[in-house]
């Protein structure tokens, strides 16, 4: 024989809330990393001396720190807010 399975339905009116995966400071710390390796990767614009310090040294370091910030972003958890009752 065929096992039914029951579906669980919920109701539109139902008192459970859709919540964010993330919250405010995880989308500030991606921001900042997406900013990190913007200003990496302007270091690396140019076409005048092509082996500068600036562009094969501290440009790269800078794109990789941005991911590894948006690498930390995506992991942290913030810490919940500390309610004042009692």
């Amino acid at each position: 024989m065929a096992q039914v399975k029951k579906q669980s339905t919920t109701k539109v009116g139902s008192a459970s809330k859709a919540t964010f995966v993330f919250k405010k400071e995880n989308y500030q710390l991606f921001v900042l990393s997406i900013l990190v390796v913007a200003i990496g990767f302007i270091l690396m614009i140019g076409t005048e001396d092509l082996y500068s310090f600036t562009k094969i040294t501290i440009a790269p370091f800078v794109v990789v720190l941005g991911f590894a910030l948006g690498f930390v972003a995506i992991l942290y958890k913030p810490k919940p807010a500390k309610s004042n009752e009692g």
